[in-house]
């Protein structure tokens, strides 16, 4: 297996980046930089992600666009090697590699993909080490009592007082419960705050991919969580929509998003999201970064409303300028939420920055640069707490100061 990575975003095409991702994802087969679209070309290759077979005598015998499950690839594989095994060109035998350290090394937070703050109250996805650790706030704001660590540490999918997770993602505290987005499990799990015991309130541990899946509960990389007149309400970046989640019915729907990935605003059910991978709540709408829009949206919170776009203008639309309406450029942002004044504040992910959205006006600032990918951030009553992924830390930044600091694991 040869993964060739041929970015979309500026930041995608920088190695170091690229380590930190196959890290952070468990991909240890080789990587090759291609940030000049070489390989690509040279492949006729005209989407992301395309698979290439190559028999052991280096001629291409197969190839498609999309994605595909192993169990779908395993006749075909079984094919090849039967006839490379008659041929007599197939070498066995295992090769040596040996994955890359991060860029920076991990202490005790490894690759943290979201916060969540509640008063005194916080949590963080200990997304790396596929934990929550959730904790009290100190009178400063400035380090964590941690409570409860939750998850064995290992990928998992076990409910109950040894529960295991699988990559978490948003968090949110609501009626002494912490809900959690389980992204690599494909379900949202919930944590009784109290007793730490650990239940599944949405899918069935397996992704989203047919219609049987769909009838069934399944879900597809549930990313972040906002919680607004007892809906859960789910980002779900892996098919391009919002969910909602009633807590009392237990009634999964569709909240907004046709499924198609693309910006397009309208009516909640016809309009088009590429990758919503953070979301909030203010008033009656919800606002959503749209990662692969590079864009902030906002629905309303009651299903028949209409969605509407923030900031943000197409698929390749990306880049670092701040201003005012279209043309604002953020890049691959994927966490927001509101602080006090009633600004937006944003991690701009392939900016390594912090930016402060007026919805009202449509303008954008930079308000913090020279993060490490940040993912996720929530804010608190004096600070600004953010998940600064490849840092694997929690920053704090002071909405008086602006500067920026650790939040202090006790």
């Amino acid at each position: 297996m040869i993964g060739v990575h041929s970015g979309k975003y500026h930041a995608e095409r920088v190695t170091e980046r690229i380590r930190d991702a196959s890290i952070r994802l468990g991909a240890e087969h080789p990587i090759v930089n291609d940030r000049q679209f070489r390989v690509w070309r040279s492949y006729a290759v005209s989407a992301w992600p395309t698979l290439v077979m190559i028999d052991p005598e280096g001629y291409v015998v197969g190839a498609g666009a999309g994605e595909f499950t192993t169990e779908s690839l395993a006749p075909f594989i079984d094919s090849l090697i039967s006839a490379a095994e008659s041929k007599g060109t197939l070498e066995r035998g295992a090769m040596t590699i040996v994955p890359d350290l991060p860029i920076i090394a991990p202490e005790r937070l490894r690759y943290p993909g979201k916060v969540t703050v509640d008063g005194s109250r916080i949590a963080i996805a200990d997304s790396g080490n596929h934990r929550v650790l959730i904790g009290t706030l100190s009178p400063d704001g400035q380090s964590m009592k941690v409570e409860r660590t939750i998850g064995t540490g290992k990928r998992g999918f076990d409910n109950g007082l040894s529960a295991s997770f699988d990559s978490p993602q948003g968090l949110v505290f609501s009626s002494g419960a912490l809900y959690v987005a389980d992204a690599g499990n494909h379900a949202v799990r919930a944590i009784d705050v109290g007793s730490g015991k650990v239940s599944t309130v949405a899918g069935t541990g397996r992704q989203l991919r047919t219609r049987a899946d769909l009838e069934n509960g399944a879900l597809s990389s549930p990313w972040d969580l906002a919680v607004k007149d007892e809906k859960l309400f789910i980002a779900m970046a892996g098919i391009h929509q919002v969910w909602s989640l009633d807590l009392t019915s237990g009634r999964l729907r569709i909240h907004a998003g046709a499924g198609g990935e693309d910006i397009r605003d309208g009516r909640n059910r016809d309009a088009l999201l590429a990758q919503p991978m953070g979301i909030t709540s203010a008033g009656d709408r919800l606002y959503f970064a749209d990662a692969e829009s590079s864009a902030i949206r906002s629905c309303d919170v009651d299903e028949n409303g209409e969605t509407q776009t923030v900031l943000g203008t197409g698929l390749f639309d990306f880049g670092d300028v701040d201003g005012t309406g279209d043309e604002i450029r953020m890049q691959h942002q994927q966490g927001l939420d509101f602080s006090g004044d009633g600004e937006l504040v944003v991690a701009d992910s392939y900016n390594d920055a912090l930016k402060r959205v007026d919805t009202a006006t449509r303008s954008a600032t930079s308000w913090v640069k020279g993060l490490h990918e940040p993912s996720g951030v929530a804010c608190g009553a004096d600070y600004a707490y953010v998940a600064d992924t490849n840092a694997h830390r929690i920053a704090s930044v002071s909405y008086s100061t602006g500067k920026t600091g650790t939040l202090t694991l006790e």
